[in-house]
């Protein structure tokens, strides 16, 4: 949901690509040393990055032939820099692939199938939806590393001096509720998005999406998807709703104001849980509710999932290939993605990494109900891409510069040209 490049960044990304890839640091050829496998890991550089960097030692340890280059790539510039880099035959030996970019890529022919690889000797511990979203044409092209999805989070004690007890599980409900948190404590009860991510549960809500991939038909300016759209801007306005916010930190303005109690709850991730427990509403870890995203008036509820693959490179020679489905088995393994969600606080994809130590997180344990309500995302390559157009339009339409119907009819008109084969 975060994308474009500056002709500055395709410049870096050209020269990272040169120095990065694992043919690249040693030669493939050469058995009297160990094999240099380049990784670009798109993790938090902050509260992530450590704990992969640790895990890379421990691998290394164990496997005195392979070395490991270690590149932490901005989550937000990955996406372009692999494309150019791929394109150009100079790709990393292994990608951090967001779920959404994993059958992109491989369309292009720059990802690996690892179904029978010693990257996927574990296949069948691992969440089968998230396989599902690794997938393209029958064939396996990543091995899910983390996974994710939003949810309502909210302050319980905020909803208690409300005389809330339990989380609003409709759209109504949640208006209900935060008129009466802003009647009883004086804080805003919640704070909507305008980012086209945070705004699909609506759509799922309605029975919709934007798209039907099996029908190859556009469905963001039907019935369906207005009714749904509807509901979502009537949540930027009435008491206890915050205005949109819609300059470019919005999302750093939305997340200050829940960790610090002057918003009661709020739709989320859980890649926040750390930075929630820094806020001083969360110093008291219990403090923080977690539900499924209300539903809309079908009485559905569900939240895109989202996450994160381990893909391995096409382009790399057969030597990086073998040191790289093996790096990616320990990195996808249950110790590995126990030790991650312990450190990072993020979700394990297969159920034997939840152990008590794990789901001792208020955080995780909270999000691991939720995920029943996960929605999978259709295996479209450029499913990822379609939410371009509406982060275009819905800022529009939230800040009243542009009516639904012609924001809709514009993001229409934008992703016919992304899937050109699809009839409106």
């Amino acid at each position: 949901m975060r994308r474009g490049i500056a002709a500055t960044a395709l410049v870096a990304s050209l020269a990272l690509a040169a120095t990065a890839c694992g043919g690249d640091d040693s030669g493939s050829d050469d058995s009297s040393g160990p094999v240099t496998i380049t990784w670009w890991d798109t993790s938090n550089a902050t509260n992530e990055a450590p704990t992969y960097q640790a895990l890379v030692k421990q691998f290394e340890a164990a496997n005195k032939d392979v070395k490991v280059k270690y590149v932490n790539v901005p989550f937000d510039q990955a996406q372009n820099k692999f494309d150019t880099a791929a394109g150009a035959s100079g790709a990393p030996d292994i990608l951090r692939s967001e779920v959404g970019w994993t059958p992109a890529f491989a369309k292009k022919g720059y990802f690996l199938p690892l179904d029978g690889t010693d990257a996927l000797k574990d296949q069948s511990k691992f969440k089968s939806n998230l396989l599902e979203q690794a997938k393209y044409e029958g064939k396996t092209y990543g091995v899910p590393l983390v996974t994710d999805t939003l949810a309502l989070v909210y302050n319980k004690e905020l909803f208690a001096k409300a005389g809330i007890t339990a989380a609003p599980k409709s759209w109504d409900e949640l208006k209900t509720a935060a008129a009466t948190v802003q009647a009883k404590t004086g804080v805003d009860g919640y704070w909507g998005s305008t980012q086209a991510y945070y705004a699909q549960s609506f759509l799922y809500g309605e029975g919709t999406d934007t798209v039907d991939a099996d029908a190859k038909k556009i469905t963001v300016n039907s019935a369906a998807a207005k009714k749904a759209y509807g509901t979502w801007l009537g949540l930027f306005d009435g008491k206890g709703l915050h205005k949109a916010d819609t300059t470019a930190d919005a999302y750093a303005h939305i997340q200050d104001a829940f960790v610090n109690g002057k918003v009661a709850a709020i739709i989320q991730g859980p890649w926040e849980i750390t930075n929630f427990y820094k806020g001083s509403a969360f110093k008291d870890k219990a403090n923080l509710g977690i539900a499924t995203v209300p539903a809309g008036s079908t009485g559905k509820a569900g939240a895109p999932t989202g996450g994160h693959n381990l893909s391995v490179y096409a382009g790399s020679d057969k030597s990086h290939q073998a040191a790289a489905l093996k790096f990616v088995n320990f990195m996808t393994s249950a110790a590995s993605q126990a030790t991650i969600a312990q450190k990072n606080s993020t979700l394990p994809t297969r159920d034997d990494a939840y152990t008590a130590a794990v789901k001792a997180d208020p955080g995780i344990a909270g999000y691991q109900t939720v995920l029943a309500a996960a929605q999978p995302r259709p295996a479209l390559p450029e499913y990822s891409s379609l939410w371009g157009p509406l982060d275009t339009e819905l800022p529009k339409i939230a800040g009243g510069k542009e009516t639904l119907d012609k924001g809709l009819s514009s993001a229409e008109l934008a992703i016919a040209k992304l899937v050109p084969d699809f009839s409106k």
